[in-house]
């Protein structure tokens, strides 16, 4: 029931995971990342243990494979889940369970991993990971390039609903979580909309964090 993708930006060290489902809310029980560790996607009859869990192994220093391979040692029922990891060097790796539903496969590049279930067809992975090699700039541009390429090459194998992009960097939290948890429309368009918003002003959401005194503006009413 969903399809996505964990990166890691060469340049900057930025992690970030997109994804999108049929079913509601995917993004906040599905996507995680952690600044300076790597990324990871609990998806496919999620158990949303597994993502802070991995993390907590890479963090630890275990590499994006022996994360996977201890959640695969003791996640519960985990023939049922397909979780999906990058770790701070770039490696990748996944479980995907014999469980997954309907059409689920996984394809990989430099610095990415994608991965789905319950897909329209087996492409739909390898044209996730072909539209982020292709595309440039912001990490959090080519999530959106790289889910437009999933969804036009069949995305899911009904409509979704629902999608997301969290990106981290830096600091102790994501400096993007952006979500739709549900529409009649587009989801992977209504996250891309509020990302163009987002994104000019995602550098002072964390100055002000970080140091209020050298923060611009708030650009409200009543701002002196």
């Amino acid at each position: 029931m969903t399809f996505s993708l964990v990166a890691r930006c060469a340049q900057t060290g930025m992690f970030g995971v997109a994804i999108s489902s049929s079913s509601p809310a995917v993004a906040a029980r599905c996507s995680y990342t952690r600044a300076g560790v790597g990324a990871v996607a609990s998806q496919n009859i999620t158990d949303p243990i597994l993502g802070p869990f991995a993390l907590d192994l890479m963090q630890g220093g275990m590499s994006a494979a022996e994360a996977i391979a201890g959640v695969r040692d003791q996640g519960r029922f985990i023939e049922y889940r397909q979780v999906l990891a990058i770790d701070k060097h770039g490696n990748t790796a996944i479980h995907s369970g014999p469980h997954s539903l309907g059409i689920w496969t996984d394809a990989r590049g430099t610095d990415v991993i994608s991965a789905g279930n319950l897909l329209a067809n087996e492409g739909v992975p390898r044209a996730i990971v072909d539209g982020f090699t292709a595309s440039a700039g912001h990490l959090g541009d080519r999530l959106i390039e790289a889910m437009r390429a999933g969804l036009a090459a069949g995305g899911e194998a009904g409509p979704v609903h629902s999608a997301g992009i969290q990106l981290s960097d830096k600091v102790g939290w994501p400096v993007a979580d952006l979500r739709c948890d549900w529409t009649e429309e587009c989801p992977i368009e209504t996250v891309a909309k509020a990302w163009d918003v987002y994104k000019p002003q995602l550098d002072a959401y964390v100055q002000r964090a970080l140091d209020p005194r050298e923060a611009p503006s708030y650009g409200v009413p009543g701002d002196a």
